[in-house]
């Protein structure tokens, strides 16, 4: 389910490309006079009238208090003022007013939230994070991850994955030294997690395995979770190490934890370079 907040313009040109060359707003729908924009999963919509509408307050939140900073050093010669932490609602924020009076609000929260991101949010900004806050994670928030990796496909419907949370610290240590540098970031997270595929109920098992490790990436992304793929951890030293069969297979051993930094999504190549659009022309 989604919505859209329409307020009246009086200048809907103006007030689009405020919110798009300003803020960083995409164009979603032009309809009927209504120029629609989006922001994550926030749509606000401004519709050609005779009078102007600017009631509440529009708030646009970004995932980290560096991106507050990076977005008022382009807005403070219009800020009302600098940001600054807000310990009544714990955020991090400051206020600015569009060529129509509306207040807008730009905000990080200071606590872990509850899902929010859309689908295509994810799977953009996902990135491996190698560096890991001191900080525990909620067993009810590693309840509704799980319960939500539950959904992962498999061949014929097989559910042939499971998954090992490694807690301890002696073993996140030997298994941080597996491969070096490569698996490394296990040592420096508060858990790591293994995930497998039971070959006895599946005839795919590199896939179901493959699909059920990405599956859990997105899932903890989603959470607001880090993870960092590392490969080639399907050994016996390690499955003897957490107590796995043998003859399962280890998809990858992921450190998992509350990011201590996130990078800035990177250039990437345009669509047209790794596929052949001209059919659909």
């Amino acid at each position: 389910m989604s919505g859209i907040i329409f307020f009246k313009s009086k200048d809907v040109e103006k007030v689009k490309n405020f919110y798009i060359n300003k803020i960083g707003m995409d164009l979603w729908l032009e309809q009927g006079g209504c120029s629609i924009l989006k922001h994550g999963n926030l749509l606000l919509g401004f519709c050609d009238r005779e009078i102007v509408e600017n009631p509440g307050i529009i708030t646009i939140f970004y995932k980290e208090k560096s991106k507050i900073d990076k977005i008022y050093s382009k807005l403070k010669n219009i800020a009302i003022s600098e940001p600054q932490v807000n310990e009544k609602y714990k955020i991090y924020h400051f206020f600015i007013k569009d060529p129509e009076g509306r207040t807008v609000e730009f905000q990080t929260f200071l606590h872990t939230l509850d899902p929010y991101m859309q689908g295509d949010e994810i799977l953009i900004t996902r990135r491996s994070i190698r560096k890991f806050q001191d900080k525990k994670i909620p067993r009810k928030l590693m309840l509704k991850l799980f319960d939500t990796c539950r959904y992962s496909p498999t061949s014929m419907n097989s559910e042939s994955f499971y998954f090992v949370i490694i807690k301890d610290k002696k073993k996140l240590e030997y298994l941080s030294t597996i491969r070096g540098r490569s698996s490394d970031p296990i040592r420096k997270a508060p858990f790591a997690v293994a995930v497998c595929i039971d070959p006895e109920k599946t005839k795919r098992v590199y896939e179901d395995g493959i699909i059920a490790a990405y599956h859990f990436i997105l899932s903890s992304w989603n959470y607001g979770l880090g993870t960092c793929w590392i490969a080639a951890m399907d050994r016996e030293d390690v499955k003897e190490c957490l107590n796995i069969n043998k003859e399962h297979y280890i998809a990858t051993i992921t450190p998992l934890g509350f990011p201590y930094e996130t990078k800035e999504i990177p250039d990437r190549r345009k669509a047209e370079e790794f596929v052949n659009l001209e059919d659909f022309e």
